[in-house]
């Protein structure tokens, strides 16, 4: 028997030959000048038993495929059978279609892992138990449960607990371990904010009030102000204007990192120069230098 492992997660790998008693096979990842993964096996592992340790996790990509990368090598070095070790398997939360014309990566990943050379995957607390029906060799999917259990035990033993599932999804992971340590259980209505809704709500934000323009439509809204009594001091800003800019901005939430806002003198909407000073007195000085 042989322990292999990649660049995901060598520490793990070098505890786990430790405990079996095993050295790590010599082997090489690396990557070429254009990032592409190649992989080199420096022992002779014919006929051998072959445990591949690597993670998906962050970054996801780069970690598939030095795992799919090294089942291929053992494949070509006519192995007995390798066994794909997964402790965290990503593209886990993908297992059903979320909405029209979206994919199942969870299946697609298990068929490239397959078709790598693989011929048993071992993982750790899937993101839901019927993952394991994805591929199309033996699969193994350990529970850490007993793990969690004994050591909370141990740190407070005998304290009132509660456990929490973040989501629905979890539900039946904190049971099990609810029902090991006689432990009140919680659950957490998780609901995500789609891109429409923050779509919407942006939308109702911005159009609280409309924004100044210059020409025709700002000598309107500025003589409909001035008609209407809007004072000088920002503190009063009636009629079909509405609010000034200056107090729109503190009362205003921030947006979302991925809309930034620009107050520069731009508008993010319109891309029009917005005045600098608050809205009522700009548009009273330039009444009164008029008169």
């Amino acid at each position: 028997m042989k322990v292999i492992t990649c660049n995901s997660n060598r520490p793990m790998a070098e505890a786990i030959a430790a405990y079996l008693n095993l050295p790590l096979t010599k082997a090489s990842v690396r990557r070429f000048a254009d990032m592409e993964v190649f992989v080199e096996i420096h022992e002779n592992v014919r006929g051998e038993d072959v445990f591949v340790i690597q993670s998906t996790s962050y970054p996801a990509n780069d970690n598939l495929m030095e795992l799919l990368v090294t089942l291929d090598a053992l494949k070509r070095g006519s192995v007995k059978r390798a066994t794909a070790v997964i402790p965290y398997f990503g593209y886990a939360r993908q297992d059903r279609k979320s909405g029209p014309r979206t994919p199942i990566s969870a299946k697609l990943v298990a068929n490239m892992i397959t078709a790598a050379g693989a011929d048993r995957v071992l993982t750790l607390d899937l993101h839901a138990g019927q993952i394991q029906g994805f591929f199309d060799i033996p699969t193994d999917n350990l529970v850490a449960a007993p793990v969690f259990s004994r050591d909370i035990k141990e740190k407070f033993g005998g304290e009132e607990l509660v456990i929490v599932s973040p989501d629905v999804g979890g539900v039946v992971r904190a049971r099990s371990i609810a029902r090991r340590l006689d432990a009140d259980l919680a659950i957490i209505d998780k609901r995500p904010r789609t891109r429409r809704r923050l779509g919407s709500h942006e939308y109702h934000r911005r159009r609280q009030g409309p924004p100044l323009h210059h020409g025709r439509r700002y000598r309107r809204q500025r003589r409909h102000l001035v008609q209407r009594g809007g004072g000088t001091d920002g503190s009063r800003c009636i009629g079909g204007f509405g609010l000034c800019h200056a107090w729109r901005a503190e009362r205003r939430p921030p947006l979302p990192a991925s809309r930034p806002r620009r107050w520069n003198g731009w508008s993010p909407r319109t891309r029009s120069r917005r005045p600098r000073r608050c809205a009522c007195r700009t548009i009273s000085a330039s009444f009164r230098s008029r008169r």
